[in-house]
C-alpha cells in the first residue's frame, strides 16, 4: 500500500510537472525552459542529500549515469515525436511503451501478481492510453517515422525508470543525483550546440523551475515506491501521469476533458483499487 500510494504521489507530480514545463514552453524554446528546470532540478535533489543520504558507491554511480542518459534521449525523441505529430496518436502510444517495457522486466525478475492484480494491471494500461489520448484519437494516421520514434521515446522513459529501479537500495538519493547531473549537462551540451536557432525569448524563469522542482519530486517518489514495492505495479501506476496534466489543463486552462479521458480517469481509478489489494 505504502508503495502504491508512492507511486500515486510520483504520477500526479509528473503531471503538474508536464503541465508546468509545457506552459513554459510555449513562451520560449523548450531547450530554454530546461536550461532553468535542470539546475533547478538538481538544486533540489543535492538539499536532499543531507537529510536523506547517498552512498556513491559504483553500482549507484553507473545505473544513476545510465539512468541519465536515458532521459535526456527520451526528452528529445518526445519532443520530436509531438512535434511530427498527430499528438493524440502517438502520445498513448509512448505513455503504453513507457508502462509495459518495466512490467515485462519486473515479471522477468521474478515478480508475481495476485488475481486483483492480474486483472488491474492491464485494467491500468488501458487507461494510460485512454487518459493520455486527446479528442479524436486514432482519426489521424502517423507516419512510419513518427510511430518509431514514439516507441522509442516511450522505451527510453521506461529505461530511465528501470535503471533507477536497479540502483542499491542502500544508496539514498546518490543516482537522482548522478542521473540529473548527466541528463542536465547533456541538454546543456545540445543548448550550446544549438543555441543560435534558440530564439531571443526568455523562458518563463518560475514557471521553468517549479517544473523541474516538481520533477525532482516525482523522481524520489518513484524511486522510493520502486524500492518498497514490486516494478510491476509501481511502474504502470507512475505511467498514469496524463491524468494530472489533464485534470490540471480542465482546472487552470479550462480545457475540456474529452469523454474517451473520462472513461480512462474512471478505468483508472478501477485499476488502482484492484492493484491495493495485491
Amino acid at each position: 500500500m505504502i508503495a502504491l500510494l508512492l507511486a500515486l504521489g510520483s504520477s500526479l507530480t509528473y503531471g503538474c510537472a508536464d503541465f508546468l514545463g509545457g506552459l513554459g514552453a510555449r513562451k520560449a524554446h523548450v531547450l530554454r525552459t530546461v536550461m532553468v528546470a535542470a539546475p533547478a532540478s538538481l538544486a533540489v535533489e543535492l538539499l536532499l542529500w543531507p537529510v536523506l543520504g547517498a552512498s556513491f558507491s559504483g553500482a549507484a554511480v553507473g545505473w544513476g549515469a545510465a539512468s541519465g542518459v536515458a532521459s535526456a534521449i527520451a526528452f528529445v525523441l518526445l519532443y520530436r515525436t509531438l512535434a511530427i505529430g498527430p499528438m493524440n496518436v502517438l502520445s498513448p502510444v509512448t505513455a503504453l511503451v513507457s508502462a509495459a517495457l518495466p512490467v515485462g522486466v519486473g515479471l522477468l525478475q521474478g515478480e508475481h501478481l495476485s488475481t486483483a492484480g492480474l486483472v488491474g494491471l492491464p485494467l491500468a494500461l488501458v487507461a494510460v492510453v485512454l487518459v493520455s489520448a486527446g479528442h479524436g484519437a486514432g482519426t489521424a494516421r502517423p507516419s512510419r517515422t513518427a510511430l518509431l520514434l514514439a516507441f522509442g521515446a516511450g522505451a527510453a522513459i521506461a529505461l530511465q525508470l528501470i535503471f533507477l529501479h536497479q540502483s542499491p537500495a542502500d544508496s539514498g538519493v546518490a543516482p537522482l543525483i548522478i542521473s540529473r547531473a548527466v541528463s542536465s549537462a547533456v541538454t546543456l551540451a545540445a543548448a550550446g550546440v544549438l543555441h543560435r536557432r534558440l530564439g531571443a525569448e526568455r523562458p518563463a524563469y518560475r514557471m521553468s523551475a517549479a517544473a523541474g522542482v516538481l520533477d525532482s519530486v516525482a523522481n524520489l517518489l518513484f524511486l522510493l515506491a520502486a524500492r518498497s514495492g514490486d516494478l510491476t505495479v509501481v511502474a504502470v501506476i507512475t505511467a498514469l501521469y496524463p491524468a494530472g496534466t489533464v485534470l490540471l489543463a480542465r482546472g487552470v486552462l479550462a480545457e475540456r476533458i474529452h469523454r474517451g479521458q473520462l472513461i480512462g480517469l474512471g478505468t483508472a481509478t478501477a485499476a488502482v483499487s484492484l492493484l491495493a489489494l495485491t
